[in-house]
């Protein structure tokens, strides 16, 4: 097994902090990992992307030409990543923000990932929402290391930050069941 995971949005979207919850969760289920953070001239409000590779053997290369998954949060990323999903990949894609034709060439996953993301009360956790519908689609990770890996890396005490994350969690994971 190997997953190869592109996830782009905009600078201040929680690109990273997604990419990065997804590996540390992988590594907990025992799975070998690359995240491969794209840095540099973005900032809040321009282009930001990770690449993951997730896998059960050894991996040789962190870059990703061709994804097995994108999870795109906005329109401009959108437009610069479609090209690099594989034949019959998915997209999922945040159409709060970005919204694409059927292809025939993919499957398309797309909610409204900002949407519910203000309904829980954090336009922040959009990305958490992402990362369940992922969770739900791909069946790779499970959302309980999800959590676990939150109570890690969250500040100590801030029992509202690792609430909000859940739910953005659950409600990212009851979309494939729609």
């Amino acid at each position: 097994m190997i997953e190869r995971i592109i996830i782009a949005g905009s600078g201040g979207q929680g690109v990273m902090l997604l990419g990065k919850v997804l590996a540390q969760t992988a590594m907990l289920e025992g799975k070998q990992v690359t995240w491969f953070p794209a840095y540099g001239p973005e900032v809040r409000g321009g282009t930001s992307h990770c690449m993951v590779i997730i896998s059960d053997q050894e991996i040789g290369s962190p870059y990703i030409s061709q994804a097995d998954t994108l999870i795109i949060l906005n329109r401009p990323s959108l437009e610069r990543f479609k090209g690099k999903l594989k034949k019959n990949g998915i997209l999922i894609l945040n159409s709060s923000l970005a919204a694409i034709d059927k292809y025939a060439k993919m499957q398309v996953l797309s909610f409204p990932f900002t949407d519910i993301a203000i309904k829980i009360g954090n336009i922040k956790v959009a990305n958490m929402a992402a990362l369940g519908c992922f969770a739900a689609a791909k069946k790779i990770i499970k959302v309980k290391n999800i959590l676990k890996v939150f109570k890690s890396i969250a500040p100590a005490g801030n029992l509202e930050i690792l609430k909000i994350n859940q739910q953005a969690l659950e409600e990212g994971q009851k979309l494939n069941h729609g």
